[in-house]
């Protein structure tokens, strides 16, 4: 029985790798992974590394960017931070400008995640040499794990969550993920816990607290400096954010723009696509809708009342946040789970989000009860809550006080990951 079981998964393994041998050269069509393909792909060689984290995209790399400030070692340590995309490898590439001249024991380096071919994999461990891994939230790969395995790396799942819908994928083969199995599991519920431990084991499976949380320490109140975005819209003037607005609910959010500027004209709305390659589609849409619109990177002067701004610059949305009257927090009227909503209380406006939400149950259903999130059930009841806001928003700085007070004391999360880092990283014998 074992024989063959371990003769189907080295099948399949076949099979995987062949599929990546044929989808590679179309992969190289894709635009965003286009970025960074000789890294995907191993044409250029990465480096060397003690510890390997993976970051997927944007969220993850916050998540390693709390993880390398906190990270205190005695000896020097090599540290690669992976990401898929090119908006986690410019937060990460930002965070090793700020942290490594602080720490002289810690070097730090950024790149593009390998592609999942288990050849190139095997190749990347290989190359890295990496004592430990860290798999931030949900990051699982086949071949990645595999090779990690067979290396004799220690593999840690920090900040993990995972779905129902992704657990009963994953319980197809549960043998294979039996083989493939990390050394321990950080989740942030007791939920996600137990679904770690249906496919990997109860006994390498604890609970933390969201990471997530520890962030709002670097979202202080209120800014030093004056926020840029004054300079384009007067602080009398009622704006509106929608924020990572998915490609899945685009024409739920044309509707909410027509309704709320038909409602409130003077209105100026900030649109922040989830992904920019949407930048297009929006430009068209807009148009066709005859609604005045500008880019953000193109806006150098006072935006006309009745205006949406189309965000196609990164790392605006907290200040967009922080001068807004009202908010909508995307990925929540399609079923997609939502987006953070937190980032938008920790600066004062109490959103409005969808009834998908939950990738983001591990906060709570007493954030919602306190009223510092609102639920609509669709998209007209998001305009009816957004207009209300927009006449009578409310006291940013109470909310921003209230809720930062609720927040912050759900942290430790970065403390507890980092200790059981040092931990392992101490006992490696590698």
């Amino acid at each position: 029985m074992f024989i063959m079981s371990t003769l189907l998964i080295k099948t399949a393994f076949c099979l995987y790798n062949i599929g990546w041998v044929v989808a590679i050269p179309a992969l190289r069509l894709n635009k965003r992974l286009a970025e960074g393909f000789g890294q995907r792909t191993l044409r250029e060689r990465l480096p060397e590394a003690d510890l390997w984290i993976q970051a997927a995209s944007v969220g993850e790399a916050f998540l390693a960017e709390e993880l390398l400030h906190n990270i205190k070692t005695d000896k020097p340590v090599r540290v690669l931070v992976t990401s898929n995309t090119s908006q986690g490898i410019e937060i990460l590439k930002r965070a090793i400008s700020e942290i490594t001249p602080n720490n002289n024991n810690l070097t730090v380096f950024a790149a593009y995640f390998p592609f999942d071919k288990p050849a190139i994999m095997a190749q990347a461990v290989r190359n890295i040499s990496p004592k430990i891994m860290v798999l931030l939230e949900s990051e699982i790969w086949p071949a990645h794990l595999s090779s990690l395995k067979k290396y004799g790396c220690k593999i840690l799942i920090i900040n993990g969550r995972i779905t129902s819908k992704s657990l009963s994928r994953y319980l197809f083969w549960p043998s294979l993920w039996n083989t493939l199995k990390p050394d321990k599991i950080l989740a942030i519920s007791k939920k996600d816990a137990e679904r770690f431990a249906t496919l990997f084991g109860k006994d390498r499976v604890d609970v933390m607290p969201n990471i997530k949380f520890d962030r709002i320490d670097s979202m202080e109140l209120t800014p030093a400096f004056k926020n840029p975005l004054e300079s384009i819209i007067p602080l009398e003037t009622p704006f509106l954010v929608l924020g990572s607005v998915r490609h899945e609910e685009e024409h739920l959010i044309e509707k909410i723009i027509a309704d709320i500027l038909s409602r409130h004209p003077g209105t100026v709305i900030g649109l922040f696509p989830r992904h920019m390659h949407r930048i297009k589609h929006w430009k068209d849409i807009l148009s066709r809708l005859d609604i005045p619109w500008i880019l953000r990177s193109q806006t150098k002067h006072l935006v006309s009342q009745g205006t949406v701004i189309l965000w196609d610059t990164f790392g605006e949305l907290s200040l967009a946040y922080k001068i807004s009257r009202a908010a909508f927090v995307g990925g929540s009227l399609a079923p997609l789970g939502g987006q953070n909503f937190l980032e938008a209380i920790i600066y004062g406006v109490v959103p409005v989000i969808g009834p998908s939400w939950e990738n983001f149950a591990w906060i709570g259903s007493e954030i919602m009860e306190k009223g510092f999130v609102r639920i609509a059930a669709d998209w007209k009841e998001v305009v009816s809550i957004l207009t209300e806001d927009l006449k009578k928003p409310k006291a940013s700085d109470k909310v921003c006080e209230e809720a930062n007070r609720y927040l912050k004391g759900r942290q430790g999360g970065t403390a507890i990951a980092c200790r059981l880092i040092h931990e392992f990283l101490n006992n490696s014998k590698k």
